[in-house]
């Protein structure tokens, strides 16, 4: 690799944080690791990785209570999270993301699989080599190029999956996407997630519109699709 990604480990469990370096390294990546919450806090703000991957279950500081913090700091808000947890409740699942986690992996997992996801989560955060056009929706304009997001003039920040969600919406000119093709643009082929997944990356999507929020609509037993066009029926729109 020429440009060398750093990953920063997030576990206090001493043979996997073992296994996952190991295996990092082996793919060219570069790692330091964090065993507490507050260690993973405190790392990230002084030596931003290119991407965490945060076990839930930590001592000091819960991987939810970090993610949070992250999210909310300028520094980090933007580096993709990966998400362990031994937890495979849909719950637990939900918290995470709803936190600003991008992905999640459940324990046990194949190491095959978590180094698929880690290289899909670098693949789309990786800024594009030449400068894309700005898309928009009304008050909302999307640029490609930065990942940002600015609503009636106002910057907002949006995690990595949300902002691939509202691009996908918005570039589909008003057609409905269902839940499975909008998750396949968000995170790449292959990776399976629950509906429920995507509902709650919705509902933080319209959170953070505000007072547009209502562009968004829910089809029912569809998907979903973005237009500035009243509901029309089956639709549902948060406002």
């Amino acid at each position: 690799m020429t440009d060398t990604k750093h990953i920063l480990v997030v576990d206090d469990e001493k043979d996997l944080v073992e296994l996952l370096v190991y295996n990092l390294h082996k793919q060219g990546y570069r790692t330091s690791i964090a065993r507490t919450g507050r260690s993973a806090v405190d790392q990230a703000v002084s030596t931003p990785p290119d991407l965490i991957v945060l076990d839930i279950m930590l001592p000091e500081l819960s991987g939810t209570e970090v993610a949070s913090r992250l999210r909310t700091n300028p520094v980090t808000a933007e580096i993709p999270i990966l998400m362990l947890t031994a937890k495979s409740e849909e719950v637990d699942q939900i918290v995470g993301l709803t936190v600003g986690a991008d992905d999640y992996v459940t324990k046990p997992f194949s190491v095959k699989v978590l180094l698929a996801r880690i290289d899909a989560l670098l693949r789309r955060s990786a800024k594009p080599a030449t400068t894309a056009r700005t898309i928009a929706l009304g008050a909302i304009e999307i640029n490609p190029e930065t990942h940002e997001v600015t609503v009636s003039g106002e910057l907002v920040k949006f995690t990595l999956t949300e902002f691939r969600l509202l691009a996908a919406l918005i570039q589909a000119g008003g057609r409905v996407l269902s839940r499975t093709t909008l998750m396949a643009r968000a995170m790449g082929p292959g990776v399976t997630v629950t509906e429920r997944t995507i509902d709650v990356h919705m509902t933080s999507i319209r959170k953070k519109l505000g007072d547009l929020a209502g562009v968004i609509k829910t089809v029912r037993g569809v998907g979903y699709r973005a237009t500035l066009d009243d509901d029309a029926p089956g639709e549902e729109s948060s406002r």
